[in-house]
């Protein structure tokens, strides 16, 4: 609040106290860099055919908007508290030459951009940085066409999941898009990073189905494909966001769907064999059919006995198939008995009531809640990934069951996604995602608390506990290394001290568990080609070689 009602002079006395790495420029000098910034802009402005004034889209924090429009697509409170560093201002672009004119004047005045599509970078590193910054927020940028005799769209980044699935429907009830489960994901960031979902075992991920995209490069012009080239093509779809460009938008491939899918989720506890049912369902659930994702979900819930509230673990099973429910009955009384399955546990629905599901929305709601770009839940967390290569013994998953124990009810949750299928038949070198075969299925690991509870002893309380799960895990999952999924973000992995100027041998810390290290290496290579000064970065971006 004491940011709200202050004037950008007392504004910028903060950031000099707050950023360790600026401590010797003067306030002068920030008002200078802010002024003339803005002057740049203003000029390539007022120069532009469109004749639109980017200064409308520009809000300073002594606009009245300013904090309603940062902190509008924030999904962690974890980033938005009053001591989290601030933008020197936020600007929402209409237009791509107001792109262009960003990136061209905070190169040429020092200034330092973060990208923002969607908001729900893990670590808040769109919309967060340790030096003076500005935030370029894509939400503007939200046209969806989709051409249903081509099977293609093309989809600007600033549009949600939510919003792309809803704009293929209205067009084909049999064709969908290969991308997450959360609606207010921005699209761009999705993509940046490989992005999965519910029918990846059958199509890939998001980034598999790009074939175009618009990017604004560090000299300011607009490429595409054609003349980006393919090296940068293929290190936008999956090397994660932030390091080459600013991504407009995307054209993907369509795929199709049936008419009628079929949908469950049953829960199983201690008293259902459980141990005995996951570590089955290692074996099983990365070599069903690829038209049938079985992932499952862990964590602990209040549950009554004789009167009294006891604590619970419950494993949540949760499947979509693209098929009729007798089709999925059968496979699974066919592949995992031990599941249980019945026809009462099944629902036909759309693809996109599916998408609901899968959004823990209810499946009976119009699709126009898909447009709804208002986050579901604003809890702080923190997360972290694995993939596993071999069954977990018995003994280990009872040691993840008796760490949920020691957490608040509900606020630890384990989610385990199996992979095979069409995600085995990619080589792990077609895209920088070099995460394809020989996974068995991949974890995320959560932890969630209440926003009122941000006080530094209950955050280090929380955060604690998900480094011990993670530290504990290590003799289960992969090695060497140990990999990591670069859209759940984790700076806890080589955590980088030089504000976005890493070494390569820094980088390579975590470049290698994000990508493997010949997608690292060439990753390195096309950002030393496009961005040899390093001017799109961010604590875990790609670095170039000099």
């Amino acid at each position: 609040m004491m940011l709200r009602n202050s004037s950008i002079f007392l504004y910028l006395i903060v950031f000099a106290i707050t950023f360790s790495s600026t401590t010797n420029a003067t306030i002068h000098d920030y008002q200078y860099q802010k002024t003339s910034f803005l002057q740049c802009l203003s000029d390539h402005s007022s120069s532009n055919s469109s004749n639109n004034d980017i200064t409308k889209v520009v809000y300073t924090t002594t606009n009245s908007s300013y904090f309603s429009v940062l902190n509008f697509t924030i999904i962690n409170p974890r980033f938005s508290s009053p001591s989290t560093p601030k933008p020197l201002f936020i600007i929402t672009p209409l237009y791509e030459s107001q792109v262009q004119a960003v990136v061209i004047c905070a190169r040429k005045h020092g200034v330092q951009i973060r990208v923002r599509s969607g908001g729900h970078d893990y670590e808040g590193l769109s919309y967060v940085s340790e030096i003076p910054f500005i935030v370029m927020d894509m939400i503007n940028f939200r046209s969806i066409t989709v051409d249903v005799e081509k099977r293609t769209g093309w989809v600007q980044t600033g549009a949600t999941l939510g919003e792309l699935y809803y704009e293929i429907n209205k067009k084909s009830k049999t064709l969908a898009f290969p991308a997450g489960a959360c609606p207010t994901i921005g699209v761009g960031g999705h993509i940046t990073g490989g992005g999965y979902g519910a029918i990846f075992r059958k199509y890939g991920l998001a980034a598999d189905n790009v074939i175009d995209a618009q990017l604004v490069d560090v000299e300011g012009r607009v490429l595409d494909r054609e003349t980006m080239g393919e090296e940068l093509f293929w290190a936008i779809r999956g090397g994660g966001g932030a390091s080459f460009g600013v991504i407009l938008a995307w054209k993907v491939l369509l795929v199709r769907v049936p008419e009628t899918v079929t949908v469950f989720s049953i829960n199983r506890n201690l008293e259902h064999n459980l141990t005995k049912l996951v570590h089955r369902w290692q074996y099983i659930a990365h070599k069903l059919p690829k038209e049938l994702l079985l992932a499952v979900r862990f964590q602990t819930v209040n549950s009554t006995k004789k009167g009294s509230e006891m604590k619970k673990l419950q494993a949540t099973f949760i499947s979509v198939f693209l098929g009729r429910v007798d089709g999925l009955l059968y496979l699974m009384e066919k592949r995992f008995p031990e599941l249980g399955l019945v026809r009462e546990d099944c629902t036909q629905m759309s693809w996109i009531q599916s998408a609901l599901f899968v959004a823990g929305l209810p499946s009976e709601q119009s699709p126009e809640i898909l447009l709804d770009r208002t986050p579901q839940s604003r809890l702080s967390f923190k997360a972290k990934s694995d993939y596993v290569k071999e069954p977990i013994p018995e003994k280990g998953l009872e040691g993840i069951w008796e760490r949920l124990y020691e957490e608040d009810v509900g606020s630890g949750i384990v989610i385990m996604s199996p992979y095979g299928g069409k995600m085995s038949e990619i080589p792990e070198s077609e895209l920088p995602f070099g995460h394809r075969g020989g996974n068995m299925y991949k974890i995320q690991y959560l932890i969630y608390w209440e926003e009122e509870d941000n006080s530094g002893i209950v955050v280090e309380k929380h955060i604690s506990w998900i480094r011990r799960l993670y530290n504990y895990m290590t003799p289960f999952v992969s090695k060497n290394p140990r990999s990591a999924y670069i859209n759940y973000r984790d700076l806890d992995i080589g955590r980088n001290s030089n504000k976005g100027t890493a070494t390569y041998a820094q980088a390579s810390i975590w470049g290698v568990k994000y990508f493997g290290q010949n997608n690292f290496n060439r990753l390195v290579h096309v950002k030393t080609m496009v961005d040899p000064t390093n001017f799109f970065r961010n604590e875990q971006s790609i670095p170039p070689l000099s």
